[in-house]
């Protein structure tokens, strides 16, 4: 959103609000915002550490409402929110879509090693890896909210088989040819393991040694939801070993990904920058949404 901010300052204005962008790229530190926040009436919460610290200074001084962008909220303490009157919410089903693009991006690019073809033709060389074919293998989608559902549409087309985890949907409401299966059930099956839940305690290195080694030896594995939901020391160890094939991660367990990390020398792995989300598209559609939200919290609080 800061970075397409000026198409949202006449919209938001309409509204009656005045946007002031942080001066930052991603985070502010909890501190930078305990000294910040006080002075506004609102905050569209990006990636930033929003603790009952930080909402207990807000609200002395003007703080009256919060929105979190996008759909990920586990860096927003909520019952704080509640328990200081606090109106907040986020913005749920905004880039489902956005996102399982960059997912199946990976599975295909784990399959048909076309990053690993890529860096070789660059440094002059003309490999030739034997890929899988995506019909006919199984993924194994962890985690079927708006991005999962739209994940295994997505792969359902290119003629997959599809496992679904997630203690909190109805079969029922699953798509047609999608199996649901609690956790840990079949992973043996899987050929890939696509991450796209959100970070909760029992999502807290959900793919850990153990899981890690009851799946199919050579697993691919893909991670475009919250890092922490992979041990990270735990893939190291399974990427060593062979077990899991390779690995392609949008998001990792500390960001930016800190330079020691012995995943960056790994040869099987591809990198992104917790970016899956970030269209022009999406961007817009969720922004519009954040800013409608905040103003009719703002607009509801007025004597």
């Amino acid at each position: 959103m800061l970075g397409m901010l000026e198409a949202f300052v006449e919209p938001a204005r309409a509204l009656g609000l005045e946007l002031v962008p942080a001066a930052v790229t991603q985070t502010l530190s909890e501190a930078e915002l305990i000294d910040l926040l006080p002075q506004f009436e609102g905050w569209i919460i990006g990636d930033d550490p929003a603790t009952q610290q930080v909402f207990e200074a807000g609200q002395r001084g003007c703080l009256k409402a919060a929105v979190k962008w996008g759909i990920g909220v586990d860096n927003v303490d909520f019952k704080a929110c509640e328990a200081l009157g606090i109106p907040i919410t986020n913005t749920p089903g905004m880039f489902g879509g956005e996102v399982a693009d960059v997912a199946v991006g990976y599975v295909i690019a784990l399959a048909r090693h076309t990053v690993e073809i890529d860096r070789s033709v660059r440094s002059g060389g003309w490999p030739k890896p034997r890929g899988l074919s995506l019909a006919g293998h199984t993924v194994a989608v962890v985690g079927y909210g708006d991005i999962g559902r739209n994940t295994a549409r997505r792969l359902l087309a290119a003629d997959m088989q599809v496992i679904a985890y997630d203690p909190y949907v109805e079969e029922a409401s699953l798509e047609q040819g999608v199996s649901l299966e609690a956790w840990p059930g079949r992973l043996t099956e899987a050929d890939f393991v696509v991450v796209n839940c959100a970070l909760t305690p029992s999502s807290h290195h959900l793919l850990n040694a153990a899981a890690f080694a009851a799946m199919k030896p050579g697993v691919r594995v893909v991670n475009v939801g919250r890092g922490p939901v992979i041990d990270e020391q735990a893939l190291i160890g399974a990427l060593a070993s062979g077990q899991v094939h390779s690995a392609a991660l949008d998001v990792f367990e500390q960001e930016p990904l800190p330079a020691e990390s012995p995943l960056r020398n790994h040869p099987s792995c591809i990198f992104g920058s917790h970016n899956a989300s970030n269209t022009m598209d999406g961007v817009e559609r969720t922004s519009h949404k954040a800013i409608q939200l905040l103003a009719g919290f703002l607009q509801e609080l007025q004597p």
